[in-house]
This record gives C-alpha cells, sequence and structure tokens, in this order.
C-alpha cells in the first residue's frame, strides 16, 4: 500500500463531522451507509469526541484505509465479523489520534463480502497489529486476506479440520459433532 502520511505539525484539528464529511468528499457512492455519533463524558455529558460508522464497498477498502494515513495516525483495534446469510459481513474498528486532548475519532468501517468471494486485502504491512485479528477472522469465517504473511492458526487446535469455519452459519460451520469435540 502506498501511504500518504499527515503532515507531523498540523495547525488545525478534524472533528468527527468534518472528517465524514471530506470521507463522503473523497469517496462519495463508495460509502454505501454512513452515521456519526456523538461521545460524551463529565458531569456535564459533554461532546467529548466522535465515533464515525461506515459501510463501503470492498473494491474501495484499501484506498480507503490508506486514505485515512492522511488524516491522523491511525490505531488498529480489531475485526469482528458476522455471517448474514450470502455475505460476510467484517467490521475494521479503528481510531484517529489527534493531538489535541479528547480529540480521538473512532472509525468502524464495515465491508461485506460474498461467500463466493471470501477475499480482501490485508492491512498487516500499514498496521501491523491487525495480524492476529486478521488470521483468527480467516480461521472462523474463512476470509482470505491477500497479503498477510502468516496464515496459521491462532485459536483452534493444529489438528483443526480447517474447512470447517466455527463461525459460519452455514455448511461450511461446525456439526454437532465438532462443538461436543471442542467442549
Amino acid at each position: 500500500m502506498k501511504i500518504e502520511r499527515k503532515p507531523q505539525f498540523v495547525k488545525a484539528v478534524m472533528d468527527g463531522i468534518a472528517l465524514m464529511d471530506a470521507l463522503k468528499e473523497k469517496f462519495g457512492d463508495a460509502i454505501l451507509n454512513s452515521e456519526v455519533r456523538e461521545r460524551r463524558a463529565g458531569a456535564a455529558n459533554d461532546v467529548c469526541g466522535h465515533d464515525l460508522w461506515m459501510e463501503i464497498s470492498a473494491p474501495t477498502f484499501t484506498p480507503f484505509i490508506e486514505n485515512l494515513f492522511a488524516y491522523d495516525f491511525v490505531n488498529f483495534h480489531v475485526i469482528t465479523g458476522d455471517d448474514t446469510g450470502d455475505d460476510i459481513t467484517l467490521i475494521y474498528h479503528l481510531s484517529l489520534f489527534q493531538r489535541d486532548r479528547g480529540a480521538r475519532v473512532g472509525v468502524s468501517v464495515t465491508v461485506k463480502l460474498p461467500k463466493s468471494n471470501l477475499s480482501i486485502p490485508s492491512i498487516f504491512d500499514v498496521l501491523p497489529g491487525s495480524e492476529y485479528s486478521e488470521r483468527e477472522t480467516r480461521e472462523t469465517f474463512g476470509v482470505d486476506f491477500v497479503g498477510l504473511p502468516n496464515k496459521g492458526l491462532v485459536f483452534l487446535p493444529e489438528d483443526w479440520n480447517e474447512e470447517i469455519k466455527p463461525l459460519r452459519r452455514d455448511s461450511e460451520g461446525p456439526s454437532p459433532e465438532d462443538i461436543r469435540e471442542l467442549n
């Protein structure tokens, strides 16, 4: 991935609403759904930050992640997933840290992958902390993270049949015998 990084010293900090506007301007219809949620804290229940929730098209995933680095330092938290029938839905939980206290912006990026093509570029080369989440998602849902250097099992036993994906709700998921074996 080619990353355009934010200059080291920036005079203005972009809040969550302005960031969402900038992302919508850049990616347009590739952002399928979006929402900005206020984060409140303290006795006065003041707004102390924002969380951005976006669903993007799969082909836009790599340029979208790369673009986040233009705004500030990107911190990876975790990938969550769900078998929603015909698709596997992945949610990448990230945040942008900005120099002003309390200016953290949460960014949750949802991508739906059709079960007929469970492949997405790995973000390991730009966010190395994503390795274990990508490996876990691969072993539990069957998603192939293209470019992930280590695709070994993280949580399942070494002798696990890798054709069985424990969090799938279809024929790829575990049978009752497999579930008893895990107890």
